[in-house]
């Protein structure tokens, strides 16, 4: 600086030195400037329940990281947005996310149908996007989108799923019921092919519209036909629904499985001891989590329940877990001093490799993670307990009890 004064009258010296503290504060209030990261879920609508979950371990990844003093010395600032379990809601408000309020990235997201619409804006205006719960294999295949990315898959859904109904519950004849969701249409639709593979009988495969509050039509001809085995490809609230009418109507099964929605407390809490003998799916739980992180997860889950009141769910380790990702891009492009353009962020996602409570979280080429896999669960006596793979297990299968 005194270099640079040399020559100069007292009074542009001064203007000078003023130019220069200017600029200097300047610089140091952009360094300080938050971060802010979009999030879009459902926080009302039919999916609000799931959505919840997402957005709490979302924010609580993104608290977590504040608290360890946020990234490269700047805080991190969450704007959150609701899409009202409608896919139009969530297009106009991740938009708004990346116009308005100039996130450098997005985060969450519950079912394809608003994902997808999501992961396309994302590409359009370069702005990388992680999906918290996320399936359908469309978005992944074809035109490659070098901004999304996603910690679900659905192969880690359908090959244990699978597997467990061959291998371990060996039904006589297998009914498939499925929302007419995206995600949960493929589903059904690879879990026919794997059963036609090995040349299970299948009853009947039947779609049903969100929000269907009866389901005796097609409980009647699960028993009519002899079905000992009904996966139900629906949420939380359709399975309240259909294991009630399925106990009113006496129809015996061998097992009934939902892969979503029955693998949570609040759906126990909420069935009680008609909740008993049913299967589901989760890829984390506070007794299931990946070897080597027993320790992380009883912090994660001491520390959610102070801040929430509660234990995280599965659904929350989701959100949590597509944050995390995005915190660790963010994290990496600081470190070697980029600004997190979505260029940048998404090169760095590219090369995660994140040992997580949920998985090992590492990108394909595609966005898609490279070792997801749940695991299938059942309910006994009132507790959820792992029943397959075999290595993970805690508990053996058992048939559903008679319905009293």
């Amino acid at each position: 600086m005194a270099v640079a004064l040399r020559g100069l009258t007292p009074l542009k010296r001064i203007l000078w030195v003023l130019l220069w503290v200017a600029s200097a504060s300047g610089a140091v209030a952009a360094a300080a400037a938050p971060i802010r990261i979009g999030e879009i879920n459902p926080l009302t609508g039919r999916l609000a329940n799931h959505g919840i979950e997402i957005h709490e371990g979302i924010l609580y990844a993104v608290e977590e990281a504040n608290a360890a003093g946020g990234i490269g010395g700047r805080p991190l600032e969450l704007v959150s947005r609701d899409d009202q379990s409608l896919a139009e809601v969530a297009v106009n408000q991740a938009e708004d996310l990346i116009l308005r309020e100039h996130v450098v990235d997005l985060v969450g997201g519950y079912v394809d149908a608003m994902v997808g619409p999501i992961s396309q804006l994302a590409a359009r205006y370069r702005t990388p996007y992680v999906a918290s719960a996320s399936l359908q294999r469309a978005l992944t295949e074809g035109r490659p989108n070098p901004y999304f990315f996603r910690v679900s898959s659905l192969e880690g859904v359908t090959a244990p799923l699978s597997r467990f109904v061959l291998e371990v519950v060996q039904p006589g004849k297998v009914a498939i019921l499925h929302a007419a969701t995206p995600g949960a249409t493929e589903l059904s639709q690879e879990l026919r092919e794997r059963f036609d593979q090995a040349k299970l009988p299948l009853a009947m495969v039947e779609k049903f519209r969100p929000g269907t509050t009866d389901f005796s039509p097609f409980l009647l001809k699960v028993r009519e036909a002899g079905v000992d085995v009904l996966i139900v490809n629906g949420f939380l609230a359709d399975h309240l629904i259909l294991v009630r009418q399925l106990r009113e109507l006496r129809v015996p099964l061998k097992a009934y499985i939902g892969p979503w929605g029955v693998a949570y407390p609040s759906f126990t809490a909420e069935l009680g001891a008609a909740a008993d003998g049913l299967v589901g799916m989760c890829a984390w739980d506070p007794e299931i989590t990946l070897a080597g992180t027993e320790a992380e997860s009883q912090r994660l889950v001491e520390g959610f329940r102070r801040r929430f009141g509660k234990v995280p769910s599965t659904t929350s380790m989701h959100g949590y877990s597509s944050a995390r990702a995005l915190l660790a891009a963010l994290q990496q492009v600081a470190a070697s001093g980029r600004q997190p353009t979505g260029e940048a962020l998404s090169q760095a996602l590219r090369g995660l490799d994140l040992k997580l409570p949920m998985e090992r979280l590492q990108f394909d080429a595609a966005g898609d993670p490279l070792t997801y896999q749940q695991v299938m669960v059942q309910i006994q006596n009132g507790r959820m307990l792992a029943v397959y793979p075999r290595e993970r297990a805690a508990a053996e299968f058992k048939p559903m009890p008679p319905l009293d």
